[in-house]
């Protein structure tokens, strides 16, 4: 493909195209998408859709911004996305600086730089020089991270495009990479209650605090295997009314990962038993009939999944690094391509160039320091899937 005049002339374009790009994602950057609440960068993106010259350019029910570019034939459908929101709570400082090579700002890299590449891509394919035979669905999608749940992604592939996707790549973050496996998450809110009181008179009645804090000792101390990698992590905690008062409530919200469907389940039942001799213990400590008592809340679950090695769509990707002279490492990681890896659609994530750091801090950085080589790569793969 490399030694065709079409695709040769695209790949330079969106190189000479790189100072757009990077603008792209310094307006988008400075755009508020806090979880639950990306409609300012929805519009945003459906404006520059549209402008790119994309069909039927629209939002779906839960915020989703699509647009097409129509092939010849229509076949294979090929859908390419970048996440919109951010990690940041509303009110965020979102200001972007420069300081030569080097962009800083909340979000900068993760996903500011994976929809600035998406526009690039929508744009260089609308220049009319490449011919394809399969159509491509440019998605902006809502929901990827946090307790976002993939509700973009879920909506997309329930409702949205529901049997009508053949392939599918994410654009996600900086750096050069491919993700073939999906690492599957179940996430958790657990709340301990009791009667509380004060610290002094009604000394003796358990504790909601201290239950958890024997708990989350438990959970310190799981054992989990290296291969398939297995994590956990307590990421919150709050509760507590004062210095001297016995808590009547607090909760904690705790994230269990293993690429490996059956390393997660067992993972979760270690968990729970965690739980139960925690809040047990607690209140054998005391001679109180008052009681400890628990409560545990799925607040979201992400498939465990992989895309085989052998599959069309990873021996392209592989395929299309070479062609370009690029090294591309391949990972594991949490992204929007879980969904329909689950769903045994074709999918990957790849990353979107340029080098990024403190992903997901207030200091993110992003260098722009030959980054148009991840745009290169992605429009590579993209034509490459759809002819």
């Amino acid at each position: 493909m490399l030694g065709q005049a079409d695709v040769r002339a695209t790949l330079d374009a969106v190189k000479a195209d790189d100072a757009q790009v990077v603008r792209d994602q310094i307006r988008l950057c400075q755009v508020p998408a806090p979880p639950f609440h990306e409609a300012a960068r929805a519009q945003a993106m459906k404006s520059a859709f549209e402008q790119a010259g994309l069909s039927n350019v629209r939002l779906d029910r839960v915020g989703n911004v699509i647009g097409g570019r129509p092939g010849v034939a229509g076949k294979p459908h090929l859908v390419v996305a970048a996440h919109l929101d951010t990690v940041f709570p509303e009110g965020t400082d979102l200001r972007v600086t420069r300081s030569g090579a080097r962009l800083k700002g909340p979000g900068i890299g993760d996903n500011c730089r994976g929809l600035a590449v998406l526009l690039a891509l929508a744009r260089a394919l609308g220049r009319g020089r490449v011919q394809l035979r399969g159509s491509i669905t440019f998605v902006a999608d809502v929901g990827e991270e946090g307790l976002g749940d993939l509700r973009g992604m879920r909506e997309l592939f329930a409702v949205t495009l529901k049997g009508q996707v053949d392939q599918f790549v994410s654009i996600d973050g900086a750096g050069l990479f491919l993700t073939t496996g999906g690492v599957g998450s179940h996430r958790y809110r657990v709340t301990f209650s009791g009667p509380g009181g004060h610290s002094y008179a009604a000394f003796g009645t358990p504790n909601p605090i201290q239950a958890m804090g024997r708990v989350i000792t438990k959970i310190s101390q799981m054992q989990v295997p290296g291969q398939p990698k297995t994590t956990f992590s307590v990421g919150r905690v709050g509760g507590g009314t004062s210095v001297n008062a016995i808590p009547s409530e607090c909760w904690m919200e705790v994230d269990l990962r293993s690429t490996g469907a059956a390393e997660l389940a067992a993972l979760t039942a270690k968990f729970d038993e965690a739980i139960e001799a925690g809040v047990r213990e607690e209140n054998a400590r005391w001679t109180s009939a008052e009681r400890v008592t628990v409560k545990k809340a799925l607040v979201g679950e992400r498939p465990a999944a992989r895309t085989p090695d052998d599959s069309m769509i990873v021996q392209t990707a592989r395929r299309a690094s070479r062609a370009l002279g690029l090294s591309v490492a391949e990972n594991e990681s949490s992204t929007d391509a879980n969904i329909p890896m689950q769903l045994k659609i074709p999918a990957v994530t790849i990353g979107a160039g340029g080098t990024g750091a403190g992903q997901h801090t207030a200091g993110e950085t992003f260098d722009t320091t030959d980054a148009w080589r991840g745009t290169q790569y992605a429009l590579l793969l993209a034509i490459a899937l759809a002819r």
